[in-house]
């Protein structure tokens, strides 16, 4: 797969985006850390936030990267732009208006693997990012596609049962092309994004058709 531009460019994008928008950076960690407190304390309002939150997370990467910094080097990324904010306002509209998607850890096989992608996600991913020789701002942090893609899996799995479909459609799409992306740039801590996409939808597909025969069984 051929490019519209080279590696130095795509982190030049980066870096103009990491130095436009800075501390906002440590915000977007610390509204990461509101959701994973609000999925091990659960109330009657923690859902409503978190999928605020991630509404949020999915606009701002439409809007502010995809639209504002990527497009600058690649008109694909007016595409991937209206894709993401069309993701954030599912999260919306899912979670927030029909409140249908709530979250507590479990320690089944999807809520560790959910558990796996979020410390990866925040933790994991920018000490790798800083192993292949990323260094800021010249990096993806938290906030922009890739570690927030493998982030928004690993919070899904926390879900229960109710996971529409839709809502997997666009993260699934883009772990796929941002691994393809990944593999022709070299950016190898972005290989965990296709596993991530993979194993996630896999995992909240099985489960969705579990608790629909259950369902229709009863």
């Amino acid at each position: 797969m051929k490019l519209p531009f080279t590696i130095e460019q795509f982190l030049g994008v980066f870096k103009s985006y990491n130095e436009t928008i800075f501390p906002l950076q440590i915000f977007f960690y610390l509204m990461a850390g509101t959701i994973v407190f609000l999925s091990l304390k659960t109330s009657a309002w923690s859902d409503k936030i978190i999928n605020s939150i991630l509404a949020f997370f999915w606009l701002w990467m439409g809007i502010a990267y995809h639209i504002l910094f990527f497009s600058t080097i690649n008109k694909a990324a007016w595409l991937f732009g209206v894709l993401f904010t069309i993701q954030g306002l599912l999260f919306f509209y899912y979670g927030v208006l029909k409140q249908g998607i709530r979250y507590k850890v479990r320690q089944d096989t999807p809520g560790l693997m959910g558990t796996i992608l979020v410390i990866f996600a925040l933790i994991v991913y920018p000490v790798l990012g800083y192993l292949f020789d990323h260094v800021y701002p010249s990096v993806p942090v938290f906030g922009v596609p890739c570690p927030t893609t493998i982030f928004s899996f690993g919070i899904l799995l926390w879900s229960d049962k109710k996971v529409p479909v839709t809502l997997l459609i666009i993260p699934f799409s883009w772990s796929l092309i941002g691994f393809s992306a990944a593999t022709v740039l070299g950016m190898r801590e972005d290989f965990a994004l296709v596993v991530a996409g993979l194993l996630a939808t896999a995992l909240l597909l099985f489960r969705k058709q579990g608790f629909q025969t259950v369902r229709g069984e009863i």
